[in-house]
């Protein structure tokens, strides 16, 4: 019988396993915040409460200079990130070219398994993906926060403040708001994810492990941080 030659698969079980357990962790996270029954207890919840508090105040102000200089610092924060994903699509892309020196280097790592090119290739493709998918986010973010800043310009005086249109007016604003938020907290999701997979380039071990740590401090930060008890508390 004739012996036949099977392609050698490009990734192993295990790497494949710590990918799947990456994805699994994400979309988890992502569900506890997100559509959980958790979602309500996080500092992200409470923010959002926040945001309806002030679009309410902000009904109540006949001057609102206040209410678009702090839009426009939120439109700051996403326009840095922004440009920061494009800074690390293209740092990404430029491991491209210098995957024989960089695969000596973690291959002499301790815990480093040694990594064919092909898979090095893969690797920086799939985090510049990650890069690419955070610059979207902070980028539809920044653009929801423009329809904010013109909402806010149209909101009615404050002498109607008691009127039951101008109350539903500003929740409008105040949820475009949240959505603009919630754009922004899964931008910078990705930058955290982002850290973790950055174990895979030594190791399927490293990347579970550190996909593991980026999640106890997520978590930690929207349940059990001080910042949640700054704004939770009394």
């Amino acid at each position: 019988m004739r012996a036949t030659n099977q392609p050698m698969p490009l990734f192993s079980t295990l790497d494949l396993a710590a990918l799947a357990s990456f994805g699994g962790a994400w979309i988890v996270y992502a569900f506890v915040i997100e559509k959980s029954s958790f979602t309500t207890r996080g500092l992200n919840a409470h923010m959002n409460r926040y945001r309806y508090l002030w679009m309410k105040e902000m009904l109540g102000r006949d001057m609102r200079m206040i209410d678009t200089q702090i839009i426009a610092a939120l439109q700051n924060g996403n326009a840095f990130f922004a440009s920061t994903s494009l800074i690390a699509v293209g740092g990404s892309l430029t491991l491209l070219h210098s995957t024989d020196q960089v695969i000596d280097v973690i291959g002499a790592l301790p815990f480093g398994v040694k990594t064919t090119a092909a898979q090095w290739q893969v690797k920086t493709m799939g985090l510049a993906i990650i890069f690419v998918y955070a610059f979207y986010k902070f980028a539809w973010s920044y653009r929801l926060f423009n329809y904010v800043a013109i909402m806010v310009g149209g909101t009615p005086p404050s002498r109607q403040k008691e009127d039951a249109d101008a109350k539903a007016y500003v929740d409008r604003v105040a949820r475009l708001s949240e959505v603009a938020g919630q754009h922004f907290n899964r931008g910078q999701r990705a930058f955290f994810f982002a850290l973790g997979y950055l174990g895979w380039f030594v190791s399927p071990w490293a990347l579970m492990l550190a996909t593991l740590a980026v999640m106890i401090v997520m978590l930690r930060r929207q349940f059990a941080s001080d910042s949640r008890r700054a704004v939770v508390d009394p």
